[in-house]
């Protein structure tokens, strides 16, 4: 890769500033992923953290019985806690991280994590908050599992990834994932809803028809 190439890579890094990309020159890998790629898995060690420049990254556990929950997501300008929980804490992966588009991005080992952690003010104020972020979520996801019912969890995943359109722009597997249960499970929640005037399904999303009717089965307020 030529010079011109490894400063427009560092320039596409969103979040750095001056003392990050000074860091950064001469001492990164460029990274490229076709969707579908599984970057890391239970069990491996975690020697480099990408810092994505394009594309989506699912983080997720799978139990043995194949049950599959989505903890977060990863985009361009954050990072994922989990690969940084495991650098610094030398212990290996205890999730999944999967392409979920096309990625790119830029890798770095740990001892330059450290550096731009110890010299740039703005990439360690981004590292704090995207963690910072992450134990909430998590947190709400925990809640979310052990204490509401298939149906609450449900209704408010659809609110939440709704578009301005009001529809929810995926399928009853990927929707199963994000909450934590069977496929089966969801098709028939969603069918009731259907029967119930809430929603209308179509292939491969679910279109909302009363927010206020969705917003009761979790029980919040809009």
């Amino acid at each position: 890769m030529g010079s011109v190439d490894k400063i427009n890579d560092l320039l596409d890094v969103p979040g750095l500033d001056d003392e990050a990309r000074r860091l950064l020159v001469g001492r990164y890998e460029p990274i490229s992923a076709p969707e579908g790629t599984v970057l890391f898995q239970p069990g491996q060690a975690c020697e480099r953290l990408v810092l994505l420049t394009e594309g989506l990254v699912r983080v997720r556990m799978v139990s043995e019985s194949g049950r599959e929950i989505e903890l977060y997501r990863v985009r361009p300008g954050e990072t994922c806690v989990m690969s940084i929980a495991c650098m610094m804490g030398e212990r290996p992966y205890q999730a999944e991280g999967i392409a979920d588009q096309d990625i790119k991005g830029v890798s770095i080992s740990r001892g330059l994590f450290r550096e731009m952690l110890a010299e740039s003010t703005a990439f360690r104020d981004a590292v704090i908050t995207v963690q910072t972020r992450r134990v909430f979520d998590l947190v709400s996801l925990v809640d979310e599992l052990a204490f509401h019912r298939t149906e609450s969890r449900l209704a408010s995943r659809l609110l939440q990834r709704a578009d301005k359109t009001d529809s929810v722009a995926e399928t009853h597997q990927e929707l199963a994932l994000d909450i934590g249960t069977a496929r089966e499970v969801v098709s028939r929640r969603l069918k009731r809803f259907e029967t119930q005037g809430l929603v209308a399904l179509e292939r491969g999303r679910v279109r909302i028809l009363d927010r206020v009717g969705l917003s009761a089965l979790t029980g919040a307020e809009i």
